[in-house]
């Protein structure tokens, strides 16, 4: 079969979508090459996924920056018919109008649908577009891809789909996570000589860092650090307002751009992850650190849940005095750490590539 993805994401983005995208491809070259897969993307930053095949990736004609947002959505059909592609999977929540049209069945991925949850969080500009993209990629498939229990619920319920139209097909991380690294000289680098707690995630409301930060306070741990790694928005100023307030700025560390081969490391050095977002489509970062072997605290109320199974504890995300608790028990119960960890490592066997590709190809196998 002659798949094309719209791998966009994958080429230019470096967090969630991106991720997903890269480790789909991925995924399928390896795990099932019986099948061809296409990727077609508007325009390629250096770096990013080098070892696509160069033979199997498709830019528009022209390099028109105007042209390639517009081929995308609307002229990429034609392409992909040229291109005698008969299934087309669109990886990151929106598909190309007039697939149906020239014949070519479709799949869509749908991570989440938080700007409808919390449409505070996010420009009315994104909002617009998005209900816009989402929907109609919805709708218009021939199935869904959701990537948690969570977003298959919301899907249903904010978009009336039935739920036999759609697949759980979860995903994991990267395989960098996977292995063991040496971490004395990222730890080195980053000025990092006590044992910490690590968040990684954008600096953001959701993510819910400032009150992990109140309940790490709270909590005063022995010779403990709290290290929240990720991208700065306007809202580690709040963060960084309370650190000052409360004389944290030997216990609390903020690293910004840190580059992703420095990640596995401060992962595999931590003593325990602590990832208390509010609402996730899926959450990536738990399943980077039960790869990691740390013990690892989530956040009840969404899919963080599905993501860390028995390999995490988990903690109201409003409640500093609850995340300040479970977060001494990780810090101090070495009887618990253990019984994550091992029960963490037996959680993620079901989000390997080898299934993950798998659970695709007999998707898109019922489709064709």
């Amino acid at each position: 079969m002659r798949i094309g993805f719209d791998a966009k994401r994958a080429f230019n983005n470096r967090t969630g979508l991106g991720n997903y995208s890269r480790f789909v491809l991925n995924a399928l070259q390896t795990f099932a090459p019986q099948h061809e897969c296409l990727a077609y993307t508007p325009k390629i930053k250096a770096g990013f996924f080098d070892d696509f095949p160069t033979k199997d990736l498709h830019l528009p004609p022209s390099q028109n920056k105007l042209y390639g947002a517009w081929w995308r959505s609307y002229g990429l059909p034609k392409t992909l018919s040229k291109d005698h592609v008969q299934l087309f999977h669109g990886l990151s929540n929106e598909l190309p109008s007039g697939l149906g049209k020239v014949g070519i069945r479709s799949v869509v991925t749908i991570h989440d649908l938080i700007f409808l949850r919390y449409p505070e969080l996010y420009p009315a500009i994104d909002r617009f577009f998005y209900r816009q993209k989402f929907k109609k990629a919805c709708e218009q498939s021939d199935s869904i891809v959701a990537v948690s229990e969570q977003t298959k619920r919301d899907i249903v319920d904010f978009y009336g789909i039935s739920p036999q139209k759609i697949r759980v097909i979860y995903q994991d991380c990267h395989q960098a996570f996977q292995r063991i690294v040496s971490t004395q000289e990222v730890l080195l680098k980053h000025n990092i000589s006590t044992p910490y707690v690590l968040c990684v995630g954008t600096l953001e409301a959701r993510k819910n860092q400032l009150r992990l930060t109140k309940a790490f306070a709270q909590a005063n741990l022995q010779e403990a650090q709290l290290i929240l790694v990720g991208g700065k928005t306007k809202f580690q100023a709040e963060i960084e307002s309370f650190i000052a307030k409360n004389h944290l700025e030997n216990k609390v560390k903020i690293l910004n751009n840190v580059p992703f081969s420095d990640l596995p490391a401060l992962y595999q050095a931590a003593r325990v992850f602590a990832y208390p977002s509010f609402f996730e489509g899926f959450g990536i970062p738990i399943v980077e650190a039960l790869h990691s072997g740390v013990p690892t605290l989530g956040a009840t109320g969404s899919c963080l849940e599905e993501a860390g199974g028995q390999g995490a504890i988990y903690a109201n995300p409003l409640d500093e005095n609850d995340l300040s608790e479970k977060l001494a028990q990780l810090w101090t119960n070495e009887t618990l750490r253990q019984t994550l960890i091992a029960n963490g490592k037996a959680h993620i066997q079901q989000f390997g590539a080898q299934r993950i590709a798998t659970q695709l190809t007999a998707l898109y196998e019922s489709l064709t």
